[in-house]
């Protein structure tokens, strides 16, 4: 079977299901709903999800009954282990409400074994499962320009694909956890390209450089990075508020630094993404774990110069 339904996406035919409205969830579940498709959501604090009702999503009791209701339902959570809760949950969670057929849909920066998990789970139900994490902040988020990373099944992959292209653009990766796989190595490419910017940022404002002009002149050479495009001026103007909170990047680089693959215990050994990680750690550690990944670490840093340098 290429596709769990013989009809095509589409908002007359389609009822889509919707858990985990933060600050990226909240905005990809109004484009779907901006895009005419039908929304039942959850939401552990019902209060968050009035701007949603407002556009005309429904409120669930639960997990479970956003999946009675739906034909596909998305998750975008925190942490692997509210994925395993809401999902894999006997007796509430998603896959214990999906009908034969249904697709679930997790968005979540999460473990590649647990996607695997997921995807045997929902197969035994005779059901469906895509791990698809996502890419480009609240910016992204908001104006449907997304990179997703798909593992699973290729046909329903490729069946979601209207879905998909309301919130961005969508690459097949492979079999079940090649998503999550795809997202931490885009972390760890992050991660380092936010420590250079902040670095290179810090250099120029010490050496009597104007920010702004520092970035335009570099943004067009090898310098240049979606990273910069995306948090460059935020930077330059203390804008911290969330697009991904920082404690997001030390749990997605701690699953690259610390996995082990269990099938060949293949460990990499990353000295950067590590490195990455214990700043990132600090800034958590100094209770900045809910701002963004822009966060303040070009400040840290002008501290710990000004310090080494006696001023």
């Amino acid at each position: 079977m290429n596709t769990p339904y013989p009809k095509p996406i589409s908002p007359t035919e389609t009822r889509v299901g919707w858990i985990g409205i933060g600050v990226m969830g909240s905005a990809m579940a109004a484009r779907l709903l901006s895009a005419g498709y039908p929304l039942t959501i959850y939401a552990r604090t019902p209060s968050k999800s009035l701007a949603l009702q407002s556009q005309g999503a429904l409120l669930a009791v639960s997990p479970a009954d956003v999946a009675k209701a739906s034909d596909v339902v998305f998750t975008m959570l925190g942490h692997p282990s509210d994925v395993r809760q809401i999902v894999l949950d006997n007796a509430n969670g998603v896959l214990a409400g999906l009908n034969p057929g249904g697709v679930i849909v997790d968005n979540t920066s999460s473990h590649p074994a647990l996607a695997r998990e997921i995807f045997t789970t929902a197969r035994e139900k005779d059901c469906w499962a895509v791990d698809a994490p996502v890419s480009g902040g609240d910016i992204g988020a908001r104006e449907g320009k997304l990179a997703i990373f798909a593992g699973g099944d290729s046909g329903v992959v490729k069946w979601l694909s209207p879905l998909f292209d309301v919130m961005g653009r969508v690459t097949y990766m492979g079999r079940a956890g090649c998503g999550q796989s795809c997202k931490i190595a885009n972390q760890i490419t992050v991660g380092a390209n936010l420590v250079g910017l902040s670095e290179g940022l810090l250099f120029a404002e010490r050496a009597g450089l104007d920010k702004r002009q520092f970035l335009e002149a570099v943004r067009s050479g090898a310098a240049g990075s979606m990273v910069m495009e995306l948090f460059g001026e935020r930077m330059i103007g203390k804008d911290f508020r969330p697009g991904g909170f920082a404690e997001y990047m030390v749990k997605d680089l701690g699953m690259g630094v610390d996995v082990v693959e269990e099938d060949g215990d293949n460990v990499v050994v990353l000295p950067g993404a590590a490195l990455s990680k214990q700043l990132f750690s600090g800034m958590v550690a100094n209770g900045d774990g809910k701002l963004g990944t822009q966060d303040k670490y070009i400040g840290y840093m002008g501290n710990l110069i000004d310090c080494l340098l006696g001023k």
